[in-house]
């Protein structure tokens, strides 16, 4: 069987990484990139790949982000994921270009899109992070966190020049629209996963 894993949250200027692997027990019609499917189409599948999988969803905070790096993270999360489900699976496939040296994990670009197993984990790590930024974007009212979801949006940008990074931003993703990158920085964090 096969463990399917994605993640969500790449990179948003705030809030957490979250990674999710899933083993199907059973077929879900309607799996697709979770970047194409509807909001409400993702909630309802959310549910019923719970119901029908083995799963783990994995959370690294911004916090943990800036102390190790987004790859160090991307590949904690990822091992955790194997060891917790290894006993319901006999193969590992990351959706993307990288096993990050990671052994018996094999990878494949836009496997989100054309793996059942890895479009259900691209499914239950944006609903779950999707779903924590709405629950903190009262307490961060300052920032519209349920509206844009933490990534580098004009109102968003605008928010941190006015107000100052919250302690859900990333303080190591640099931008240059606050005059935070030299020529030998790149923006990481204004592309959407």
């Amino acid at each position: 069987m096969l463990c399917g894993i994605d993640e969500a949250g790449r990179g948003p200027l705030a809030g957490p990484l979250v990674v999710a692997g899933v083993v199907l027990k059973e077929e879900i019609v309607g799996l697709n990139d979770s970047k194409v499917l509807s909001e409400k189409k993702r909630e309802n599948l959310f549910s019923k790949i719970k119901e029908k999988s083995y799963y783990h969803i994995v959370f690294t905070s911004a916090k943990s982000i800036d102390e190790l790096g987004l790859s160090a993270c991307l590949k904690n999360s990822i091992i955790e994921i194997m060891d917790i489900l290894k006993n319901n699976c006999d193969e590992f496939l990351m959706d993307g270009n990288t096993t990050f040296a990671i052994e018996n994990l094999n990878c494949k670009i836009k496997a989100d899109a054309t793996v059942p197993q890895v479009s259900a984990a691209s499914i239950l790590a944006k609903v779950s992070r999707d779903r924590y930024m709405c629950n903190i974007s009262e307490k961060y009212s300052n920032y519209n966190f349920s509206k844009h979801k933490g990534y580098g949006t004009k109102a968003h940008v605008d928010a941190i020049k006015k107000f100052g990074r919250s302690d859900e931003h990333r303080f190591s993703f640099k931008l240059k629209a606050l005059d935070e990158c030299n020529d030998k920085d790149s923006t990481k964090s204004l592309f959407k996963d």
